[in-house]
Order: structure tokens, then C-alpha cells, then sequence
């Protein structure tokens, strides 16, 4: 099972593993990362864009590649869009094997894909200034690891 959904809604990590594990009696290991938005110097607000339809296919484009790589028996990513505040749920990963260090990896491998390739456009307020945000390279270093 592959879902993929990008959304304005918060989500349910319990009732997302609940839908992702469900009568799957082979679910040995499910791993979850939750990020959220941090108040970093000021921050009152991210807002986050994407291009519809065109943001799902590149997801789903890697997501066919950690299950290539890892046998996975199922795996989740939910990612915000739309304007939130510090403390605000921001995406979900959910990695589901046998084992788990084929979910750990899998799960790592997404989390750190959707940090430095997946086209969304983040732009942080700090009070009434606004600044879009650049990649970090610190993330495109842990990503240069999956090549």
C-alpha cells in the first residue's frame, strides 16, 4: 500500500499507521517521522506552495524507489500545504517492513528525498517580513548518501 497526500488538514499519526497496518499480520516494524514547524528566530508563520498534481508524481516517483530498494510492505507521506505556525504538524512519513531496518533506512531515504527534492516552495514570516527559504546543505549532504 502506497499513499501519497498533500493537504491543508492536519493529520492522525496513530490513525495513519492504523489505516497503513490494517490486517497486515507481516507489519513487523513501522517507523514514523512527524516534523513539525519549529519557532526558530522568530518565526511566526511558513507557508508552503506546490504544484498540484506535479508534486504527487515526483513523490510517488521515489517512493516506487524505497520500495525497489527495501522490501516494504507499505509506506505513507503526508505533507502540509498552506500557511502554519510554529508547533504545527508538517509532514509524515510512515515506513512499513518485516524488519526494521529495511523501514528504518526506507523511512530515512523519503524523509531526507522530501527535504531536498520535492518541489514545494516554502516562504517563513518573521513579524511583517517575509523571506522564501533556500535548500540547506547540510540536507543535501545526508541525501548524496542514496546515490
Amino acid at each position: 500500500m502506497k499513499t501519497i497526500r498533500i493537504q491543508s488538514q492536519p493529520f492522525d499519526v496513530n490513525a495513519e499507521i492504523e489505516a497503513l497496518t490494517k490486517g497486515r499480520t507481516d507489519a513487523g516494524a513501522v517507523v514514523t517521522f512527524s516534523g513539525h514547524v519549529r519557532a526558530d528566530n522568530g518565526l511566526t508563520a511558513l507557508s508552503l506552495e506546490h504544484y498540484p498534481g506535479m508534486t504527487e508524481r515526483e513523490i510517488a516517483r521515489h517512493l516506487d524507489e524505497a520500495f525497489e530498494r527495501w522490501p516494504l510492505i507499505g509506506a505513507t507521506i503526508i505533507h502540509l500545504v498552506g500557511v502554519l505556525r510554529p508547533g504545527d504538524p508538517i509532514v509524515l512519513v510512515a515506513a512499513v517492513s518485516t524488519h526494521r531496518q529495511a523501514a528504518f533506512q526506507a523511512a530515512e531515504f523519503l524523509m531526507d528525498y522530501l527535504k531536498t527534492r520535492a518541489p514545494f516552495w516554502k516562504e517563513e514570516a518573521r513579524g511583517a517580513k517575509t523571506s522564501w527559504v533556500e535548500g540547506k546543505a547540510s540536507d543535501e549532504d545526508a541525501a548524496k548518501r542514496w546515490k
